[in-house]
């Protein structure tokens, strides 16, 4: 029996409308029946799971974390599993979730029926997959320009980095946790779900989407030179610590600015400072590769 699948693909992400009709036919081929309706108001994504519910057994999301994200409150409304297509720049949680960015071996990946549930994290009442952010990494986002991240991919993130972290100033931030509180003086703090973030970062290195806590990481350093030494661990896909890094594991934060600082889920600008970040456990389905073990 075939299954029904909604399915909402995003023109804007960056391989979104160019691989439309291959995701479509891919999918046909394994037996899906599909009811396609338009990505290109991701907004509208929770109110098309909402309605497609009663008739679909699924739905598959293709686009960049953005995307995915989106569609998150419909999810967790009617508890339909999710499908992800990886087809946007840095794609971290389909990294995360060992979802190559092959098309035919992303599809089928969900035709297999493999589901997991993972954690989602939350702040100031939204989700994040992977990571929320403020300072550094949040102006990069505000700044990185869709033209760019088509033709580039993650390159376009690199460059608009090296333009903004020489004018970047560090802020006070108050952190609270687990009964516990400090005051520090940073440029960026990262509160991650997974484990990557940016362009495929790792937070920490023992991080998963369902280990049920958050990373915090602060980059506390006061000139821009001194993020150098730095930069050959990321390079080698290892987790930055050291000199001017702080990394803290907890189940809840709270964070407090002087001045309201932007924070961005998922590389997408929701909310702001004061900030309560908590993590979900295992509430929303996922389809994964079948090699990969439950912890």
């Amino acid at each position: 029996m075939s299954q029904r699948a909604l399915l909402l693909v995003n023109p804007h992400a960056r391989r979104g409308e160019a691989t439309r009709q291959q995701v479509i036919r891919q999918l046909q081929q394994l037996g899906f029946e599909l009811i396609e309706e338009s990505g290109e108001d991701p907004r509208r994504f929770p109110d098309l799971i909402r309605r497609y519910c009663p008739e679909i057994d699924l739905v598959i999301v293709g686009g960049g974390d953005g995307s995915a994200n989106a569609a998150v409150p419909g999810l967790l409304d009617t508890n339909l599993p999710l499908g992800i297509l990886p087809l946007g720049t840095a794609n971290n949680l389909a990294r995360t979730l060992k979802i190559p960015p092959s098309l035919p071996e992303a599809c089928h990946i969900i035709a297999e029926g493999r589901v997991r549930r993972i954690d989602l994290g939350w702040v100031n009442g939204h989700y994040f997959f992977n990571i929320a952010s403020l300072g550094l990494s949040a102006e990069i986002n505000r700044r990185v320009s869709r033209r760019l991240k088509r033709h580039w991919g993650v390159l376009a993130y690199i460059v608009t980095g090296l333009q903004v972290i020489w004018q970047i100033r560090p802020f006070d931030v108050e952190i609270l946790w687990n009964d516990q509180s400090i005051q520090v003086k940073t440029i960026q703090i990262t509160v991650g779900n997974g484990p990557y973030y940016g362009s495929g970062l790792l937070i920490a290195d023992d991080a998963t989407i369902d280990d049920q806590r958050l990373d915090l990481h602060s980059l506390e350093i006061q000139h821009w030179w001194e993020i150098l030494p730095l930069i050959p661990t990321a390079m080698r896909g290892k987790s930055i610590t050291g000199k001017g890094v702080r990394i803290l594991e907890a189940r809840e934060f709270q964070l407090y600015t002087q001045t309201p600082q932007p924070i961005n889920t998922d590389g997408e600008r929701t909310t702001q400072t004061p900030a309560q970040f908590r993590v979900l456990p295992k509430v929303l389905s996922v389809f994964m590769p079948s090699s990969i073990q439950e912890s």
